[in-house]
């Protein structure tokens, strides 16, 4: 049954989202002059893999103006908390445990969708940029990457695309390289939405009109890099979700409608013909892409934005970074809800970040046993094949090694995980390798033949306890001593402050 839920404190702007990161202290501000020539890239980078506070650049060589926001959803500063950022995007209290969001997201794709409210004035169009002012190279673009092909314009943007009939709206975030002032070129192939809509409009034989949206709300950068159903209304999906109505505004050049609380937004359209090379670029599997390939050409017909505008950059590579505080939860609740739906009695799910998000930990119900009447070999094998079934392919398609774990493990503890794979995963039986499956093109542990096809051999792990041994007793904090001690003990050691978690020491 659909649920519409109690509005959420959370579709909030991106900039408002900003001023609550800097009330956590996981915000600073970089007010010396800096280089769109690598340094800001380098220092994104640098902030990503310390967990270190989001910068927040007001000082950039060369355009006055604007300011740019480095690893707005990465992992938190707060060791505590690493998934602060994307809980406070989604509403949430900053200190929800990864897991608890992937609920949250996938309970919400069982919400009934709430259309957004289409408003006649918004902070996005407070400037409004046309003809030859509509210039890109005066926005800060950036070089991220030694090795990358150009300047990427939009690492966290949200591409918005209309079916020719209107009847979807497609918010997506795929990566766009700068031409120069009037083009930009970028990913737009295989089954991804945007080229579903593109040849939509291929067919009509007319251009296809997009708006590229810089700093929206926190939550649509978020929804934007979700595997959703074909069809379905990113903006539709968020108001149910929140459980009200976004606010957009149309564009105006085009026939778009975008978050109107956004930052900047560029309108044009994509030309069907012409072509331009793109790449190599940073990648979030942790390497830099190899050689260039042909992409269509995005022509400009309009900027706006708000005063003093940020725009959101991410430096994506080695883990973990938006590509993987996004994805991973994102990815995680699609199949969660494919395998619930399948019958499996499957209690939580977590695609780990630090794998690049090519790895899925499941935990099962403790009578799975009685309720599945399967070996576990034989559940491990149809979780899997329930991932890589044809309706969970655009999450699907992520998973190359997946683990099957007791409800006991904590999917987001890497303590735990490893745990359970040295004690409860046998080095020969436990381990199954499936042939021919789509797998992510660019992990470098496939051959060349197989990245290039994005299909080869996936694995599941089977770390569930051996039937012979579920007598075995965990020596853990958590599981060996009674309730009442382990709260005493909280209480003596940390007052109430901890007493109220169950007793475990998160």
């Amino acid at each position: 049954m659909a649920i519409r839920p109690e509005p959420r404190n959370g579709s909030r702007s991106f900039r408002d989202y900003l001023e609550v990161l800097d009330e956590l202290g996981d915000l600073r501000e970089i007010d010396w002059k800096v280089d769109t020539d690598l340094e800001i890239g380098a220092i994104i980078r640098h902030s990503s893999e310390t967990c270190a506070p989001a910068p927040l650049f007001t000082n950039i060589l060369g355009h006055d103006g604007y300011r740019v926001a480095g690893a707005p959803l990465a992992y938190s500063s707060n060791p505590g908390a690493r998934m602060a950022r994307v809980a406070v995007a989604l509403g949430l209290d900053p200190a929800t445990p990864g897991p608890r969001i992937v609920e949250e997201l996938a309970a919400a794709l069982r919400n009934d969708p709430i259309a957004p409210v289409v408003v006649q004035e918004a902070p996005c169009q407070e400037n409004v940029l046309l003809g030859d002012d509509a210039d890109l190279t005066d926005l800060p673009v950036p070089l991220l990457h030694v090795g990358d092909g150009g300047r990427y314009l939009n690492t966290l943007g949200i591409f918005v695309l209309n079916s020719p009939d209107r009847k979807w709206t497609n918010w997506s975030v795929a990566r766009a390289m700068l031409i120069d002032g009037r083009r930009m070129t970028g990913v737009v192939s295989g089954d991804q939405h945007n080229n579903v809509i593109r040849q939509m409009w291929q067919e009509r034989g007319e251009p296809m009109p997009f708006a590229l949206v810089q700093g929206a709300p926190p939550a649509a950068l978020f929804v934007g890099g979700m595997p959703l159903p074909d069809g379905v209304n990113e903006a539709d999906f968020l108001g149910g979700y929140f459980g009200e109505p976004m606010k957009t505004v149309r564009c105006k050049t085009v026939d778009v409608d975008v978050p109107a609380s956004s930052e900047l937004v560029i309108e044009g359209y994509l030309d069907m013909d012409e072509t331009w090379p793109e790449g190599p670029s940073g990648e979030y599997h942790g390497y830099l892409g190899s050689g260039t390939k042909l992409r269509p050409v995005y022509h400009i017909t309009a900027i706006t934005h708000r005063n003093d505008p940020i725009l959101p950059v991410v430096c994506g590579g080695k883990p973990v970074d938006e590509d993987h505080t996004i994805c991973g939860p994102a990815i995680a609740a699609v199949l969660l809800n494919e395998l619930r739906s399948a019958g499996l009695p499957i209690t939580s799910a977590w695609v780990v970040p630090e794998s690049g998000c090519t790895m899925l930990a499941v935990s099962v119900a403790p009578d799975w046993r009685q309720r599945t009447k399967a070996t576990s070999s034989e559940l491990a094998r149809r979780v899997l094949e329930v991932c890589k079934a044809p309706g969970a392919v655009h999450a699907g398609w992520w998973i190359n090694r997946l683990m099957v774990l007791d409800q006991d493990i904590e999917l987001s503890d890497h303590r735990d995980l490893m745990w359970a794979w040295a004690t409860r995963c046998h080095p020969a039986t436990g381990r199954q390798v499936v042939t021919d499956q789509r797998i992510p093109a660019g992990v470098v542990s496939y051959d060349d033949a197989e990245r290039k096809a994005a299909r080869g051999p996936v694995e599941v792990l089977d770390c569930l306890t051996p039937a012979d041994l579920l007598a075995s007793r965990s020596t853990a904090f958590a599981d060996n001593y009674p309730v009442e001690l382990r709260h005493k003990v909280l209480v003596d050691l940390y007052g109430d402050r901890r007493a109220g978690n169950g007793g475990s020491l998160a």
